[in-house]
């Protein structure tokens, strides 16, 4: 018998018993449409967030901290009026130590950092069109805004080393201020209502230079580092010394054009490390997202296997009852000449169709209930969040998805075509 006629045979004889062989094929299905599923969950956020941080990192700084310290041998340190504070808040980028002044001297003498500048949390009571007194809304600004690149709908990024008061406004706010679009806003002034220290109101007039569309990586308005400069100046409380949860560190590329290089990173980190310091890159911070949106990726995949293993096992049961049906016929067809290896590749290609069948259908099912699923969730309940495709369904990835549970299904036909292999044609030719 040649190999085609194998495989027309082993595909003919997978629906002898069509009720039995239905039921191990929905098994499977099972199976693969969760896995085809999770797999798409998975590689729609991470792609998400893979372009998110294309577009919002600069690739040139680095979110400096004081080092975490996990040594607790030797007990508390010892006050010193003229070291680091400490936080009343947990720094969650690092420890709930402040950085001073003389931090900031350090990273600046750093080899291959061009300047440094604090991070400055400040406070925005309202913002309203120029002009426009009683059309007030509120307004938060991200304190890390200088750090990334917005994800532009209009305009252009901030220059944070323009004295010029600069300002990105989310996309929402066009309408709100009476823009006629996102084209038309940029160039225009706002005014920003803050209070001081004095608890006295001021303003301030700042000018759009762009429109950020919505990210769930970066949200609020971004100012540049004079808005940031003259506010907190404003805000802060008279007497009390100079301390900083976060300092940005804007790096000197050493490759072409100036253009700061993976190696650029690393030894400034060294460098930052040798200080006493800790040094992020937005890249390093979205790192950790992806590891959790990982692990529960892997966690929903899990259930996907024990469906899997499970009709693993409806297999084996499936062609050990079609060995024992088909004993005399077995018998017959090695009588007559088949060798074990092709009475082996008939019922282990059965197993493989079978498993072909499940993993395709499943797979199928997944793509078409998961694209109506990622269209209505793009209009309702992600529609603040443009690029975000939910299940993204590589075909690669769907490949992969059927080639593994066509490996199962083969895995889970081998017991029962060695039995069918090894018997013996007399015995077989013998059963009743």
């Amino acid at each position: 018998m040649r190999t085609a006629d194998v495989v027309a045979t082993a595909t003919r004889n997978a629906f002898r018993s069509k009720l039995r062989t239905t039921l191990t094929v929905l098994s499977l299905f099972v199976g693969a449409f969760t896995l085809t599923l999770t797999t798409a969950l998975g590689a729609g956020v991470n792609d998400y967030v893979t372009t998110q941080v294309a577009s919002l990192s600069t690739g040139d700084v680095l979110l400096v901290t004081p080092a975490a310290s996990t040594d607790t041998s030797e007990g508390p340190n010892e006050y010193d009026p003229e070291g680091r504070q400490q936080s009343s808040q947990a720094n969650p980028l690092g420890s709930g130590t402040l950085l001073n002044d003389d931090d900031l001297d350090a990273t600046r003498a750093i080899d291959g950092v061009d300047r440094v500048e604090p991070v400055r949390p400040i406070t925005v009571d309202w913002i309203a069109a120029a002009g426009d007194a009683d059309g007030k809304f509120e307004l938060d600004v991200n304190p890390t805004s200088s750090i990334a690149r917005s994800d532009l709908v209009a305009g252009t990024q901030l220059d944070q080393e323009a004295d010029e008061p600069q300002i990105l406004l989310p996309e929402d706010y066009v309408d709100a201020l009476g823009f006629d679009d996102a084209e038309s806003a940029v160039g225009q002034t706002v005014t920003l209502g803050y209070t001081d220290a004095a608890n006295a109101a001021e303003t301030t007039d700042v000018e759009i230079v762009g429109i950020a569309r919505t990210s769930l990586l970066a949200s609020g308005a971004g100012v540049n580092q004079a808005v940031t400069d003259l506010i907190a100046d404003a805000q802060a409380a008279p007497g009390q010394p100079d301390a900083y949860a976060v300092a940005v560190a804007y790096l000197a590329g050493s490759g072409d054009g100036g253009q700061v290089t993976s190696s650029d990173v690393t030894s400034v980190k060294a460098d930052l490390s040798d200080a006493d310091l800790a040094g992020q890159t937005v890249e390093d911070q979205l790192g950790v997202i992806q590891t959790v949106i990982t692990g529960i990726i892997g966690v929903l995949s899990a259930f996907a296997i024990v469906a899997l293993i499970a009709a693993s096992f409806g297999i084996v049961n499936t062609l050990l009852m079609s060995v024992q049906e088909r004993t005399r016929e077995i018998g017959l067809m090695k009588a007559m000449g088949m060798s074990n290896g092709r009475v082996f590749g008939l019922f282990s290609f059965e197993a493989v169709v079978i498993g072909f069948l499940g993993a395709a259908l499943g797979a199928l099912a997944a793509i078409g209930v998961g694209s109506a699923i990622s269209s209505v969730a793009a209009g309702t309940v992600l529609a603040d969040l443009p690029g975000l495709t939910l299940l993204l369904f590589e075909p690669s990835t769907v490949v992969v998805v059927i080639l593994v549970i066509m490996l199962i299904a083969f895995l889970s036909g081998v017991l029962p075509a060695r039995r069918a292999a090894r018997q013996d044609p007399i015995e077989s030719l013998r059963y009743e």
